[in-house]
């Protein structure tokens, strides 16, 4: 497989509701992670660019569906992060049914991305991201950022560890990633096109 080449990328809307999503029917693979994970530098390393997703100084401060259109062929759908502990009860509940809409409705969601940090075990909000990924019987790539802070002889052991507490299941990958050194790109656009079917 040739190398993914991103030429274009670009915001499409912030969304709230099913009726703001975009009508265009082509794929889409949403991004999910724990506020302040990396996920918008992971999205910026994916799409070669400096700072089309904004990367915040103030976790939770995203708190739409983000659709990004990459080489008007297919969306990534960056969900606000989770496990943020200012964010206020009525905003969680809002979060959840936003969450329910898009991940219950969306025909043309086909597969998701899961961003935890390699440095730490993933959090009991990890683990229930994960859960709800696989009830909606959505293929995960699980994307372990910050490979570049973890020893390498140390990485095995955090790969594995992750896998366990994930209880991942033996078809989605888990890939070490680093948004400084760009590791872990290739092998992750690998996975993210076969469910695009690219």
């Amino acid at each position: 497989m040739r190398k993914m080449r991103v030429n274009e990328a670009e915001i499409v809307i912030s969304a709230v509701s099913k009726t703001q999503y975009p009508s265009d029917p082509i794929p889409e693979i949403a991004l999910a992670g724990r506020s302040n994970v990396g996920k918008s530098s992971f999205i910026n390393t994916m799409i070669q660019r400096k700072n089309l997703a904004r990367t915040s100084g103030k976790p939770g401060k995203t708190q739409t569906l983000n659709f990004y259109i990459i080489n008007k062929s297919f969306h990534f759908v960056d969900v606000p992060g989770y496990g943020y502990a200012k964010v206020s009860k009525a905003e969680r509940t809002r979060w959840g049914k936003m969450m329910d809409e898009y991940f219950g409705e969306r025909e043309q969601l086909v597969s998701a991305v899961l961003v935890v940090d390699l440095r730490h075990e993933p959090t009991d909000e990890d683990c229930m991201m994960y859960d709800y990924f696989k009830y909606h019987d959505l293929p995960v790539t699980i994307i372990a950022t910050k490979m570049d802070k973890v020893k390498k002889g140390k990485r095995p052991a955090q790969k594995k560890l992750i896998r366990e507490v994930l209880e991942v299941d033996e078809k989605d990958p888990l890939i070490l990633f680093s948004a400084e050194t760009s590791e872990g790109k290739d092998e992750a656009w690998k996975s993210l096109r076969s469910h695009l079917k690219m």
